[in-house]
């Protein structure tokens, strides 16, 4: 506590800083991405080795979607942007997306 020039208390409020929200970038699997393409995504992206890409990818394959990482919103949303370039750029229709941890 201090007091201001004029002689009024002032009392010091602690800011509640909340951590940010996390989101989940996610592949989703198609039919026409081929699966070295999402491997090399995983790595090159999400700095995966090649065993922890290949079980993304696996998942991805077999059960639709797979998470990449879990980051806060605005690096989610760059990775999902970059991603999503880099997939056009070579003429694969892999979606990335993210949703609220």
């Amino acid at each position: 506590m201090s007091k201001n020039q004029d002689g009024t208390l002032l009392v010091e409020k602690k800011a509640k800083v909340k951590p940010p929200s996390l989101y989940k970038v996610l592949l989703l699997n198609d039919d026409y991405t081929p699966m070295e393409f999402v491997v090399m995504v995983l790595q090159n992206f999400f700095s995966m080795n090649i065993d922890q890409a290949t079980q993304v990818m696996l998942k991805v394959h077999k059960e639709g979607m797979g998470v990449c990482g879990v980051f806060p919103k605005d690096v989610a949303a760059t990775k999902v942007e970059r991603v999503s370039a880099f997939s056009r750029q070579h003429q694969h229709p892999l979606q990335c997306t993210m949703e609220e941890n």
